[in-house]
């Protein structure tokens, strides 16, 4: 089969299709997939990296733009159209999936009219605005929480959790890590968060009687890897800084508490692998869907949640410290986040994809 897969613009919009262009290739190699995002998104950095081609098309979003920019924005819509035409015509694609972000909208649309099949996948609880206006279009939609606003109740809708990549899926095969020291995992997403970096420098004052019982692994980002590094050495922390993890298997096999954003990709590979969490959603998220994905697991007792503008170094100390004591509840909150994973949501979604083209 010819797949295109259509998203990106950030990670959480791009990962999970990479996760299923994998599943197709692995699945039958005589498949191909090609992206289809845009110069400015994520996607132009990292899919040629991952062995797939990538083509581009002029779109941009207009959600939170000034009047100036959105009626510009709008302009390209034409454009984006004609392009989204001339890749269904160039690659007479059997299958076009939508993984959210403004750039699949003209393709999956173009798809749509053209009598192709049509899917989406949802990653948040909440979902953006193109996946709320393709959704009257598409053949399929794949939701990643069974209660997804708008969308769980629509009859073409299958609750199938978010695709994650085959090296996370194999992983969890392995045997754990056995951690001689309580290890925290500290997140802001892959660009980092500096309002996470700040609190949890400070937390590090309140951390100090009891730094020789953590290990800290915290994801700074780039911006501030250097001044966050100099002060955990001044604190004397055991700690490793970095600004980018590539090996999110390793580090979380590794974590006995995970502090971080609640973005989709975050929440999958938390219920994925079974780990307690303190999740600080991002306020400005669209639709404030992180604060939406965190209560999931909030009230599921699978993690502890607090707001950004409720967070201050003290109170993220005493959260880590409690649980850090604590084993029974860290054990349950292990247990609930793994009830809540969805490891075959990848292999779910081929599956249906084959059988809305009824292939064997």
């Amino acid at each position: 089969m010819m797949i295109l897969i259509a998203g990106g613009g950030t990670g959480g919009h791009l990962f999970p299709g990479i996760a299923l262009a994998e599943e197709f290739t692995i699945r039958d190699s005589r498949n191909t997939c090609i992206f289809v995002g845009t110069k400015e998104g994520i996607e132009s950095k990292v899919i040629q990296r991952e062995g797939f081609d990538l083509k581009t098309i002029n779109v941009k979003g207009i959600k939170g733009k000034s009047i100036k920019e959105k009626v510009g924005n709008l302009l390209l819509v034409p454009k984006s159209l004609y392009q989204s035409l001339a890749l269904m015509k160039d690659y007479k694609p059997n299958l076009v999936i939508g993984t959210g972000g403004y750039a699949s909208a003209p393709v999956v649309f173009v798809a749509f009219l053209m009598r192709i099949k049509t899917a989406i996948c949802e990653q948040n609880s909440f979902p953006g605005i193109t996946n709320r206006i393709l959704a009257r279009f598409a053949d399929r939609i794949f939701i990643s929480f069974p209660q997804t606003m708008y969308l769980s109740s629509m009859k073409k809708s299958r609750f199938t959790g978010n695709p994650i990549r085959k090296r996370l899926r194999d992983s969890i095969l392995k045997e754990k890590v056995q951690k001689e020291k309580f290890t925290l995992l500290v997140l802001g997403g892959s660009q980092g968060s500096h309002s996470i970096n700040e609190k949890m420098l400070e937390a590090l004052v309140y951390l100090a009687p009891y730094k020789d019982s953590f290990r800290i692994i915290h994801q700074t980002g780039d911006t501030d890897h250097q001044r966050v590094s100099q002060i955990y050495r001044d604190k004397g922390m055991d700690s490793k800084i970095v600004k980018f993890i590539d090996d999110m298997a390793g580090v979380y096999q590794e974590a006995n508490l995970v502090i971080c954003r609640a973005g989709a990709t975050t929440i999958s590979e938390l219920t994925l692998f079974g780990k307690a969490s303190i999740l600080i959603p991002f306020s400005f998220a669209a639709n404030n869907h992180q604060e939406k994905n965190a209560r999931v697991l909030l009230n599921n007792e699978a993690a502890k949640m607090v707001l950004d503008r409720d967070l201050n170094g003290k109170n993220l100390a005493e959260m880590i410290t409690a649980l850090a004591s604590d084993p029974d509840t860290i054990s349950n909150m292990e247990k609930a986040a793994l009830k809540l994973g969805k490891p075959k949501a990848t292999k779910d979604i081929v599956d249906i994809c084959y059988e809305m083209l009824n292939i064997k």
